[in-house]
Order: C-alpha cells, then structure tokens, then sequence
C-alpha cells in the first residue's frame, strides 16, 4: 500500500473514530453546559493549538517538507491558540471573551480547511513521510479540532431553552 494511501486511511479514520465518540461522550455534556462553559471547554482544547509551530522546528519534520505548507499550518494553529488562550483570559469581559470565541474558532477553522487545500495542492499524502514526528497532528489531533469547530458553532448559533421562562411565567400567572 503507497504512503498516500495510508495517510489518506489514516485522515479518514481519525474522523470516523473521534466522530462518535465526540457525539456519544462529550456533545451531550456541552449541550447541557451554560453556553459560557462549554465554550471555555472547547476554548480550552484549542488553547493547545501553540504545538502547531512544531511544524517549522528542523529536525521534527522531515528537511522536503514544502514550506509554504508548514509554516501556514504552523503559523495558522498559533494564532487560533493565542486566540483562544486570549478568550479564556478574557471571561470576565464578556463581549471581549464572545468576540474571541468567534476569532479563535473562524481562525481556526479557516486554518484547517486551507491546509486541507494546501495539502492536497502540493501532493502531502504522497510525502506523508516528511511530516515526522508531527504526522499523528492530522490524524489524531486534527479531526479532533474540526470536529469542536463545528460545534463551538452549533452551540453559538443554537437558540437558548426557554423551558425556564415558560415555568416563570406559570409560577407568576398562579
């Protein structure tokens, strides 16, 4: 089986192996956080996203490593880390820390989605190899981050419960 295969079965795996246990495990248990929490939760993860500049770190990745990729992926996760560091710093102001939430996950997910394209682009499936040390990143960690982008979304966009309102009201009305 070529490299690319591999890679390709790899990237693929680390999706369908994250993706239940995400739903099963953790979406239930942001779903019932208070909207700030969850998104703290996910803040928290992403706040890791510093590792990227491992990409550019001579020695831990292979020396035909195309630049131009590494340091857009390095460069990409260090700024949703520091975004994301910078959100949880800032949850006691919170139009700054909902600002940020927004920044970190755009930044982020834009990160990942062009690198995506860039890797396609410049055949990295083909030289798997050259990502060293750093080729469990796209498929163990990177799904991983997808996957609460996603989320962190979902949770931003999703309505508030008004099944408390409605008791309030009952309660007021007797």
């Amino acid at each position: 089986m070529s490299p690319e295969t591999v890679f390709r079965i790899h990237l693929v795996l680390g999706y369908v192996a994250w993706l239940p246990c995400f739903v099963v495990y953790v979406l239930p248990k942001l779903k019932s956080m208070e909207r700030i929490d969850a998104q703290r939760a996910i803040a928290t993860l992403h706040s890791f996203r510093f590792f990227g500049l491992v990409f550019i770190l001579p020695g831990v990745v292979g020396p035909s490593l195309p630049a131009s990729f590494a340091q857009f992926a390095a460069y990409g996760d260090f700024a949703t880390g520091v975004l994301a560091i910078l959100a949880l710093l800032s949850v006691r102001i919170r139009p700054l820390f909902w600002f940020l939430v927004c920044a970190f996950n755009l930044v982020g997910a834009a990160d990942i989605i062009v690198d995506y394209y860039h890797a396609t682009r410049i055949g990295l499936p083909a030289m798997a190899g050259q990502l060293g040390a750093t080729y469990a990143v796209p498929i163990l960690y990177v799904p991983l981050l997808m996957i609460t982008h996603f989320v962190a979304f979902y949770l931003l966009m999703r309505r508030r419960p008004t099944v408390a309102w409605g008791f309030a009201g009952d309660a007021a009305a007797s």
